[in-house]
């Protein structure tokens, strides 16, 4: 099974998606505040550069075979992926330089973007053990009370892989790199799954052709074809 979103709605994101207000409580910017008239002449500031965004992965950048997955640290079908798959995938094809694992996040809600911005905060090095984490206790965080007791739980994941309060607390309020990952995200879906194709997490590309989420033994089957030609 896959945690399923429509274009209509993934599209619909980019206009309510932030970070955590100062407040430690998500703002709500749907709806725009008035503007000052009294600033309606002053001049307006240059764009800062957007933030450039990478996807990150494990395993040899030259191996025969990529698989690209799009995943919601929010969906439980990519947690069980990740509990029950990716360890025999990255026994026996990853740590063997067979298959290169890429991934490409995808934002059903503002919990599965602050895990993202929370697994992005100890850069690329710690990324892919962040991203372990977030799965191991998907529960405790993405199945908090609130959205105060979220962060709560999302922050000692981070303190527990080697960050302080203060880094957590700048990446988790980092409203322009919300936005950067909101649209390197939809740009993505855009490139990979034109005309609303994209089904849900976790889906897979593999050397360029598209999968839904499957059983090891089926994943197997395709990626030892690949390996073969």
């Amino acid at each position: 099974m896959t945690h399923s979103l429509t274009r209509r709605h993934a599209l619909s994101l980019s206009g309510g998606f932030v970070a955590v207000a100062a407040t430690g409580a998500f703002a709500d910017t749907t709806t725009p505040a008035p503007a000052d008239p009294a600033a309606t002449d002053a001049a307006t500031p240059t764009p800062a550069a957007a933030t450039p965004i990478a996807d990150y992965g494990i395993g040899d950048m030259a191996a025969k075979v990529k698989i690209v997955e799009y995943l919601s640290f929010t969906c439980p079908h990519c947690m069980h992926f990740h509990r029950d798959i990716y360890p025999s995938l990255k026994a026996d094809y990853i740590d063997t330089g067979k298959v290169r694992l890429e991934y490409h996040e995808v934002y059903f809600d503002q919990l599965g973007l602050l895990g993202a911005m929370m697994a992005r905060c100890g850069g690329e090095m710690r990324y892919m053990g962040i991203t372990d984490m977030l799965y191991d206790k998907q529960m405790d965080w993405a199945g908090a009370a609130d959205i105060n007791a979220a962060v709560a739980a999302l922050k000692k994941i981070g303190l527990a892989a080697g960050m302080d309060d203060a880094t957590l607390d700048t990446c988790l309020h980092d409203q322009d790199m919300a936005k950067a990952l909101v649209a390197h995200y939809q740009d993505s879906l855009n490139k990979d799954y034109p005309n609303d194709s994209f089904k849900g997490t976790p889906s897979f590309i593999i050397n360029g052709t598209q999968y839904a989420n499957m059983s090891y033994d089926d994943l197997k089957a395709i990626l030892d074809a690949e390996l073969a030609k």
